[in-house]
């Protein structure tokens, strides 16, 4: 194997992959990454058995072939070479490589004892914006179960039909769902759970690339199922995961489709509010109550606590229909409120018992629910 690159190339790819490259007491070769030449292309891989990575990167082949080495040790080093030509050369067990003035040699293992990553036919694809679909896992993820006796709801629900995208996640106690349109779709709807783990790792791939990128290569997201795992395509770079097994639950049964109260408020102001009655709730139960006066058109939020004393906060609002009150835990108050991208927060209520739905103003792609603390 014998190659040349630049610098800016190979170390995106690096940081692409080399990020679930972790050492494994069972399988130690899991902490390399796999360096492929093969029909002039050259391939970047790595895994931790549950998700898959490989990028294909710009680069002259001099001679083919395929090595492993460790992908944290091969990333820091590259990251710190000049923004040059860089030279790669397999001698023996060792990765040769040189760039200006710095040469180097690191220690690797052969590549017939990497995992074989799995691949999947690119067929039939779901298409999605990428900055969409990077937006509707930062506004959903957060809300996944992090416990593992229900292994369903530790996973992201996705809902795909011929146009439309669904994401949703819930912990039993709050839920969030976002609706995507798809630029394309294949006509088939499926209903899947896939690992919060791969999303993130999706979110962070999306990140390594610079957003002033030519929308034409870098638009869009393309999807493939099979029936246990899901590929994630862009710009070079392929993500396979497997599917979490089950049945999510049929959470739209929960959503409030009608309300007593309906308040609209600053979200900024209520984050403000919220994060000051905050400081004076009950350890462990983090309760704040909001009373909804609807002849002041206020919202008065209070809180106390045996040890720290007590707090009342007011925000003006608009507030159609019954005075109103609930009880809610604040981080899960918070969470909703920092994540619904709007700077008017609609909050609908029936009573103290039932869900609270809040959702931006004038948009109907995402809604999340709480539920009260019951006094």
């Amino acid at each position: 194997m014998k190659i040349s690159c630049t610098q800016e190339n190979l170390n995106q790819g690096l940081m692409v992959v080399s990020h679930i490259a972790n050492k494994n007491a069972n399988l130690p070769i899991l902490a390399n990454a796999l360096i492929k030449v093969e029909d002039k292309i050259l391939t970047l891989s790595a895994t931790n058995l549950e998700i898959g990575v490989t990028i294909q990167l710009r680069s002259k082949v001099e001679d083919g072939g395929e090595f492993t080495v460790d992908g944290r040790l091969l990333t820091n080093y590259i990251s710190l070479l000049p923004k040059e030509r860089i030279d790669i050369e397999l001698e023996g067990d060792n990765l040769k490589i040189e760039c200006q003035k710095q040469k180097t040699k690191i220690k690797g293992q052969p590549a017939s004892d990497f995992p074989l990553i799995p691949k999947i036919k690119k067929e039939k694809p779901c298409i999605v914006n990428s900055r969409d679909f990077k937006e509707a896992i930062l506004v959903v993820s957060f809300a996944v179960s992090t416990s593992e006796t229900r292994p369903e709801i530790s996973g992201v629900f996705m809902g795909f039909d011929n146009e439309n995208l669904v994401l949703a996640a819930t912990d039993s106690y709050r839920l969030a769902e976002k609706k995507l349109k798809l630029a394309e779709g294949n006509k088939e709807e499926r209903k899947i759970i896939i690992p919060v783990k791969t999303l993130q790792e999706l979110f962070r791939i999306l990140g390594v690339f610079k957003d002033d990128e030519s929308i034409e290569e870098t638009g869009n997201i393309e999807i493939y199922l099979t029936e246990n795992q899901i590929m994630f395509s862009y710009n070079g770079v392929d993500l396979i995961s497997r599917l979490i097994e089950g049945q999510y639950p049929d959470y739209t049964q929960i959503i409030p489709t009608n309300f007593k109260t309906q308040i609209v408020a600053n979200n900024l102001d209520l984050i403000k509010a919220v994060k000051t009655s905050s400081l004076f709730t009950k350890s462990g139960i983090y309760d704040v109550k909001l009373d909804f006066n609807s002849d002041n058109k206020e919202i008065v939020i209070t809180s106390s606590s045996a040890q720290t004393g007590e707090n009342t906060s007011i925000v003006e609002a608009d507030i159609i229909g019954e005075s109103n009150s609930i009880v809610l835990n604040y981080h899960y108050l918070l969470d909703g409120l920092q994540n619904i991208g709007s700077e008017q927060a609609v909050i609908e209520i029936n009573d103290g018992n039932s869900p609270c739905v809040l959702k931006p103003k004038g948009k109907d792609d995402y809604v999340y629910i709480i539920m009260p603390i019951k006094q």
